[in-house]
């Protein structure tokens, strides 16, 4: 997963930006009787038609650069999402238990290796032919064999439609999390896939696309031939715009949701409240678990980068953060107290565990530096054996939440007796000393997948270079069972297994030390009810709309 979107768009800032969009908005929402009224204003004043129709603002990031292709990135990467264009073979609900969509039934081989999927026989896509397990299995095998795909199935060695109604993916190694893939996977249709597909889609999910102004706006309307509930809301208008572009409209009565940030959270525009929706969106900071000099790691391409932190590596050092650094504080100082503690990537998941929380405590944490040789000095930063305790944090200089997050863990450190020094920069600034500083990410899906590749030892996200024997062992036995709820202790135990006291958790490796848990805050026009959310995932963005279908005006 990509931390950063490395995209551009034309940004709408500013009011006169704002009305070029929404301009391009109401003539593409005008149907027939219309005045031209917009559709959220027409619906305060009773209008029938524009009761079923929102209209939300999301941020530039959220359109997709590759368009509405599963191939590529649409409904996975960096922002994970339901396809509403295309149907998946399975979907989460609100308690992230797997329920089916295309699928009727599927199963697990016992030793892991071949997973079958039997699917329904009644659905179309919006050309009028109909989906079967070849378009299944070419979706999937186009995922697999697209270098750019940023939806992960490189588990997956091959799909195989079996007869039209049963698809086999044989498997080159067991992984279970792959169910939560394929819940975002749309599926696409082997006769009318080009290279067009991403700007003109063709599925046989809730929505269609309607029109798609780059850089502007998005409109999906409800597909008229789906094959499950009909969509309370016949049309989802999308404006994407920066965050004062977004209270601008709102404040204008524009938009019906509109995305805000907890600085301006106490703001509500009249007619508007704020809706808080929870996240599993984690801010942490990585800790090189390894000395400076430590081997290069040489990625794709054969780049190497730098392996190791003279400070960081030091385990009391790490656990002194982790029982040191108060994270309701912080939480209240950058956050306006819009978020939760942060102990892992995932709290409050199935698979989380809860060792992984601890009792804030400074005192305990200067005691732990000094009974590890971490002694102060004049100016009351401490050293050991010579080393200095004093690093350099990074942060992405564009993010003014992390800059703040950063700003403050650096006080709280000072007290401590270490020294911060942060950095803004830029990601391909900061990337080459991912594995060598500490940063600053963000990270957080409703799935394990992220849990497994920032813990293993091989995993593309083990920035702090930590090897385990027994967190590897624990983490390859999640990803086997054939079962997904008998994956879960195995993961626990990886963060945290007090029998060989081994794990990621601050009382024993402490190779991250976690932040908060970013609330997603929208402004919301009195009278649209907004259906229950599951947690939202890294990425302001298209996760909200996941059961737009199910909202209603009231």
């Amino acid at each position: 997963m990509s931390e950063i979107t490395r995209r551009s768009f034309v940004k709408v800032a500013g009011m006169s930006a704002l009305a070029a969009a929404l301009g391009g908005t109401l003539a593409g929402c005008a149907g027939e009787g219309s005045s031209g009224q917009s559709a959220s204003s027409a619906g305060a004043a009773g209008d029938a038609s524009a009761k079923s129709q929102v209209v939300v603002s999301m941020t530039p990031g959220s359109e997709p650069a590759a368009g509405f292709d599963p191939l590529y990135s649409w409904g996975c990467g960096e922002h994970v999402h339901e396809p509403l264009i295309q149907s998946t073979l399975i979907t989460t609900d609100v308690n992230l238990e797997f329920q089916n969509d295309l699928a009727t039934s599927y199963e697990c081989a016992p030793d892991g290796m071949t997973w079958k999927f039997t699917i329904r026989d009644d659905v179309k896509f919006t050309d009028g032919k109909p989906l079967t397990a070849e378009d299944v299995a070419f979706t999937v095998n186009g995922i697999i064999n697209n270098e750019a795909a940023e939806a992960d199935l490189s588990s997956v060695r091959e799909a195989r439609a079996l007869d039209a109604v049963t698809v086999e993916l044989a498997m080159a190694k067991p992984n279970n999390a792959l169910l939560y893939t394929l819940a975002v996977v749309g599926i696409v249709p082997a006769h009318a896939y080009g290279a067009d597909y991403g700007s003109n889609p063709v599925g046989s999910g809730r929505y269609l696309l309607e029109q798609w102004d780059r850089g502007q706006q998005v409109i999906l309307t409800a597909n008229p031939d789906y094959y499950g509930e009909a969509p309370l809301i016949e049309r989802v208008v999308v404006l994407f715009m920066e965050e004062d572009a977004s209270l601008a409209s709102a404040q204008s009565g524009q938009v019906d949701v509109a995305y805000t940030s907890a600085t301006l959270a106490g703001s509500s525009p009249a007619g508007y409240e704020l809706l808080n929706c929870k996240t599993v969106d984690s801010r942490g900071i990585s800790l090189p678990c390894v000395p400076a000099g430590s081997p290069d790691k040489v990625e794709e391409g054969d780049v190497a980068y730098k392996v190791g932190n003279d400070v960081t590596c030091d385990l009391a050092l790490r656990q002194a953060l982790n029982y040191g650094i108060d994270r309701v504080r912080m939480i209240d100082h950058v956050l306006n107290g819009y978020g939760t503690e942060a102990w892992s990537v995932g709290d409050g998941m199935p698979w989380s565990s809860p060792d992984m929380r601890v009792e804030v405590d400074p005192d305990r944490a200067r005691q732990m530096l000094e009974e590890g040789g971490w002694t102060a000095g004049a100016d009351g930063i401490r050293a050991k054996d010579g080393v200095r305790a004093a690093f350099d944090l990074y942060y992405s200089a564009g993010d003014s939440t992390r800059q703040a997050l950063a700003a403050d863990f650096a006080d709280q450190c000072k007290e401590l007796g270490i020294e911060v020094n942060v950095k803004g920069a830029s990601w391909d600034d900061i990337y080459p000393h991912q594995y060598s500083d500490p940063v600053l990410w963000g990270w957080g899906s409703n799935a394990p997948v992220e849990l497994y590749e920032l813990s293993h030892s091989e995993g593309w996200g083990n920035y702090a270079s930590y090897e385990s024997a027994e967190v590897d062992a624990n983490l390859d036995a999640a990803l086997a069972q054939t079962n997904v709820e008998d994956s879960y202790a195995f993961y626990q135990k990886a963060q945290w297994d007090p029998e060989t006291r081994t794990g990621v958790a601050p009382q024993a490796a402490s190779t991250w030390v976690w932040l908060a848990n970013v609330d997603h805050l929208y402004f919301q026009r009195a009278g649209l009810h907004v259906a229950e959310q599951k947690p939202h995932p890294h990425g302001h963005g298209w996760s909200l709309v996941n059961n737009v279908d199910k909202w209603e005006w009231r």
